[in-house]
């Protein structure tokens, strides 16, 4: 075989390696489900603003869906080290599952986050349950494309005040 075939042969190889890698980082992970199907997501945020009122923290609430591959960045995101260090300090996150939009809706209503607006969709309340912060426009649609510091800007902005 010539150094020509070789090389090409090589970069052959490693081009498809590469695109083999684009491609399966597009797709969500199946191995962790984030979102429970089965679990009352009206008590999960009763009890975790429960837990934020006795450790004077906030709760984001995360409308989203295992299939979702901005879900799985989010949540990726925000276990960070920078970023986890800041959620545990401030927040307790209940993850809510809306299947294929048809599951929690109430909720997503209640606080304000439109379903037409894409997920992950998230709402920050205060320890008594008042929405503080309310997703309307999609910001976190398109979590891939958010750099580390728009996780942390947003981390920041709406933590409780000190």
């Amino acid at each position: 075989m010539k150094l020509y075939e070789r090389i090409t042969s090589v970069s052959l190889a490693l081009a498809v390696v590469v695109a083999g890698g684009l491609l399966f980082a597009q797709e969500a992970p199946k191995e962790k489900q984030i979102y429970s199907e089965t679990t009352d997501a009206h008590a999960e945020i009763k009890e975790a603003l429960h837990e934020a009122r006795a450790e004077h923290k906030r709760v984001i609430v995360v409308f989203g869906a295992n299939w979702c591959y901005d879900c799985h960045v989010l949540d990726k995101a925000f276990h960070r080290a920078d970023l986890a260090a800041i959620i545990a300090a401030n927040y307790k996150v209940v993850h809510v599952d809306i299947g294929k939009g048809e599951k929690n809706q109430d909720l997503m209503t209640k606080y304000e986050v439109p379903m037409k607006r894409g997920i992950p969709g998230l709402a920050v309340l205060d320890p008594d349950g008042k929405l503080v912060y309310s997703q309307k426009n999609g910001e976190f649609e398109n979590a891939r494309a958010m750099s580390p510091d728009d996780f942390l800007a947003f981390l920041n902005k709406w933590k409780p005040a000190a």
